[in-house]
């Protein structure tokens, strides 16, 4: 159920379908549009967005898909149904047109089964017939007329029609030529068509000079138009010639017309597929234009919606060069029911109506202007009560006109309902009005049914606040510039911010102090708690931004100096390489050295013990000193190391107290 009979107006739906309509090349694919209305079963949805969005994405990755227009031929189908008629040419031509396009679809989506499965399994089963297109190319030309080798018959009758206009031509000229040089006729007259003949121009005083018949004469009747006697007879026979020529297009169409009228039904079906097929392209087209996908449907009644936005509202600010503010929301059984509040003009009533049109768009099996990670559920019902409804004729004042929107939203609400009521409680006196409100909204929630609802009633926020399945939202309002920043925070009331909106349009101040007095002081209070904390939460923000810019500082210099370390690491490793490398040269050469000195104590015969001594001497030496060498370098390694991660772990802890991740 759908309330009220005006819900598609109220929610800027109908201006959207009239743009996808505006997209269909088809008269019966703007009606199969029109068919596309709220579905209640998850499957019929499933179905629907999928062949959109498959649409969608073949219409952005693929460019040789047949495209322009796409003729209807449904008429044409109502006259094959009908024994004895026959279809005209112009209808022949329509009828090639189309099932060389449904041949062409049918193709294309076939050979892309693993790219588009919905569109496979719609397109699978239809026929092209390919065999009429052969049959209407052999009896048509590319320029919509009838062949003469269509039949045997035709070619023999436009043959004899040839021949004899090149009579009547030769034997036409030759009279005027003759009537020139009689004087007849003026010497630059040139033969003329009147009522399909070809005739002289006479002067008046001469029509009687020139035997023939008098076909037609001018404005000011001083020309007559004459056909000569001379060709009378030929074109007669023309006349006879172009009636039979008539007679046999005709039967050529009849018979053509008999042997497709079999095929009727499926001809209609392939009509049916190729207006479907229209419409989905429309759709498609105008998802890609709107950044529209297809959204997750939800299996455990979450209403989830991520970067939602009014494709109505987004074309006029796009239009204007601006950005539309997304919108961030998420419903639940624990939480089914939204009460938001905030300044006026802040974007309330906007947060509602793109709520119930994403659904509704969701529900006709349309992509919807969100991510596509938003999840939606499936409601049976959806209810919307916005705007002003007063009415003269119905004696209805707007509070009258609210109530009873809301008799019939109590009415007929469930579990499986969304419910959308723009400024709740308003139109009355404030303490009934709220108390109404309460009363309407306790009843909703033990209903269990999904419901957005905006207020600045102070009790309302203060029930939602204090009863378990309905959350608050807020919203937001930059206090330092007095501006409303169109984006909805969820889990606190938003204050209306009369008070800074009243002197910012420059209300005098004592009248804002009187009214303060008049409000009275919790009021005032509650007011200036929530602009608190406001306040406060744009501090914190912006304190939190800055600590995240210094750490992001931070971590670049740690990888800047990361970097550098690395390159004194190389640059160290390459000079204690070199330096070894001498040092071993060194040692080499010692080496070298004391052998020539073990050489000469031997052939001096020294004592071999002492000998041997010398040379462990000299490799405990050598042994020591790379030891060491390499000990210092691991060392002063270690100490960078050990003082890069303490800087890390110091970050760490910082963010873990400041709660981020």
């Amino acid at each position: 159920m759908i309330y009220p009979a005006n819900f598609e107006q109220k929610i800027g739906f109908d201006r959207l379908r009239e743009q996808v309509a505006a997209l269909c090349t088809m008269r019966a694919a703007r009606g199969k549009l029109a068919s596309e209305t709220f579905s209640a079963s998850a499957r019929e949805i499933g179905r629907r967005l999928e062949l959109a969005d498959q649409m969608r994405l073949l219409l952005d990755m693929e460019h040789d898909f047949p495209g322009g227009e796409y003729p209807d031929i449904d008429h044409i189908v109502a006259k094959l149904r009908v024994e004895g008629a026959f279809l005209d040419v112009e209808e022949v031509v329509t009828l090639h047109r189309a099932l060389t396009v449904v041949g062409g679809v049918v193709g294309f989506i076939l050979n892309r089964e693993e790219q588009y499965p919905a569109l496979y399994a719609r397109s699978r089963g239809v026929v092209a017939f390919p065999e009429i297109v052969q049959r209407i190319d052999a009896i048509v030309d590319r320029f919509g007329n009838i062949k003469d080798n269509a039949s045997p018959g035709l070619l023999e009758i436009r043959r004899a029609i040839r021949e004899r206009e090149g009579q009547a031509a030769k034997r036409l000229q030759a009279v005027l030529s003759a009537a020139k040089s009689a004087g007849i006729v003026d010497a630059d007259a040139q033969i003329s068509i009147r009522e399909g003949k070809a005739v002289i121009p006479v002067a008046a005083v001469n029509k009687r000079k020139l035997q023939g018949f008098i076909h037609d004469e001018s404005a000011t009747g001083r020309t007559f138009y004459v056909e000569p006697v001379e060709v009378v007879e030929i074109n007669n026979e023309l006349r006879e010639l172009e009636y039979a020529e008539r007679r046999e297009i005709v039967r050529i169409l009849t018979e053509f017309t008999d042997s497709v009228r079999p095929d009727a039904e499926l001809i209609a079906a392939s009509g049916d597929y190729l207006a479907e097929i229209d419409m989905l392209r429309a759709k498609g087209r105008w998802a890609s234009q709107n950044g529209c996908v297809k959204p997750i449907i939800s299996t455990d009644d979450r209403l989830v919606l991520k970067n939602a936005r009014h494709p109505l509202l987004q074309q006029t600010l796009r239009a204007q060069g601006r950005e539309v503010v997304p919108l961030d929301m998420q419903l639940d059984r624990r939480k089914h029911i939204l009460v938001i509040s905030g300044p006026n003009a802040g974007g309330k009533s906007v947060c509602l109506k793109t709520t119930g049109l994403v659904q509704y768009m969701f529900q006709c099996g349309f992509p919807v202007p969100a991510s596509e990670v938003s999840e939606l559920p499936v409601f049976r019902s959806v209810f919307i009560d916005i705007g002003d409804e007063q009415s003269i004729d119905d004696d209805l004042s707007t509070y009258s006109s609210h109530l009873l929107n809301m008799k019939n939203m109590l009415a007929g609400a469930s579990s499986s309902t969304l419910v959308l009521i723009d400024e709740f409680g308003s139109g009355t006196e404030p303490v009934i009005g709220g108390a109404i409100a309460e009363a309407i909204l306790e009843r909703l929630l033990a209903k269990g049914c999904y419901g957005v609802i905006t207020t600045h009633y102070a009790n309302i926020k203060y029930y939602a606040s204090n009863t378990d399945g309905i959350a608050n939202g807020a919203m937001m309002f930059d206090v330092q510039h007095i501006r409303p920043l169109f984006r909805l925070e969820m889990g606190k009331p938003g204050s209306s911010f009369a008070v800074e909106i009243a002197r910012k349009i420059g209300l005098p101040e004592d009248i804002i102090r009187i009214a303060g007095e008049k409000a009275g002081g919790d009021h005032i209070n509650i007011e200036k708690q929530l602009r608190e904390i406001a306040r406060d939460k744009h501090y914190w923000e912006q304190k939190r931004d800055r600590i995240r810019l210094t750490d992001r500082k931070v971590e670049e210099l740690e990888q800047t100096y990361a970097g550098q370390l690395a390159k004194i690491r190389a640059e160290r490793q390459e000079i204690l390489k070199k330096a070894k490398q001498e040092a071993q040269q060194l040692i080499a050469d010692a080496n070298r050295q004391i052998e020539n000195t073990i050489k000469t104590i031997r052939e001096a015969q020294a004592e071999k013990e002492l000998t041997r001594l010398a040379r462990r001497e000299l490799d405990d030496f050598r042994d020591r000193a790379e030891k060491a060498d390499a000990a210092e370098r691991d060392a002063d390694i270690a100490r960078e190391i050990e003082r890069i991660e303490r800087r890390r772990r110091r970050r760490d802890e910082r963010k873990a107290q400041r709660g981020e991740v």
